[in-house]
């Protein structure tokens, strides 16, 4: 009872959200690889994935539509060491949001020596910095839905130097039934790796969790 009373209240101020992230957050359509949604990879539609449930969830208990940014940086992932911020996501700095939602880490090169392991935590910590403006938005990353130790700790490591959530999905992806190919088929097997209906809703439902828990 208390915690329904509580979530109103906690999730009201979140007025601008900003996601940053990859094809799981955004991809647009693709006949290379059949995908023909503007949205998530690989939801079955835009209401589907993670970005627009967590939205419409915030809305609902806050009783205001949230203005909401998404951004694909899968650059950043695949070229974190020399990825100008500035140039590339001007938008998203000057957004100046209540809620950041980093979702990254599937597309970053394996980190195979403490050095490369270093230099993606470094990045990462300077993004959130970059993003951190006068308004002090509640920062969020997850964890990445193919789980990569490495990967994770230096987004965690980040993450906890920002002041930010971490959001641990690692599970999620030990199942197939998230998997967009448990739910139905798919001509390209990289889509069919993305998380479903189903692996979204419990992207969204941790992400969440955590808000709430704030």
């Amino acid at each position: 009872m208390s915690t329904q009373a509580a979530e109103p209240a906690a999730t009201a101020r979140y007025q601008k959200i900003l996601f940053l992230g990859n094809s799981i957050t955004l991809h647009g359509p693709s006949k290379k690889i059949g995908w023909e949604g503007n949205w998530g990879m690989a939801a079955s539609s835009r209401d589907k994935d993670y970005i627009h449930l967590v939205t419409r969830s915030l809305a609902k208990s806050s009783g205001t539509d949230p203005t909401m940014l998404a951004k694909n940086i899968a650059a950043f992932e695949r070229q974190y060491a020399t990825y100008d911020l500035q140039e590339h996501l001007r938008d998203a700095l000057t957004f100046h949001p209540d809620l950041v939602v980093l979702a990254i880490g599937e597309n970053v090169p394996q980190l195979k020596t403490a050095e490369a392991q270093a230099k993606f935590q470094a990045s990462v910590e300077k993004l959130l910095k970059q993003l951190q403006s006068d308004n002090q938005p509640t920062i969020i990353v997850r964890s990445s839905f193919w789980p990569d130790q490495k990967k994770d700790d230096a987004l965690r490591q980040a993450c906890q130097q920002a002041g930010g959530i971490f959001v641990d999905i690692s599970n999620l992806g030990k199942e197939e039934k998230n998997y967009a190919r448990s739910e139905r088929d798919f001509q390209h097997a990289g889509v069919a790796a993305h998380p479903g209906d189903q692996g979204m809703q419990a992207i969204a439902d941790a992400i969440l969790k955590a808000i709430q828990n704030k």
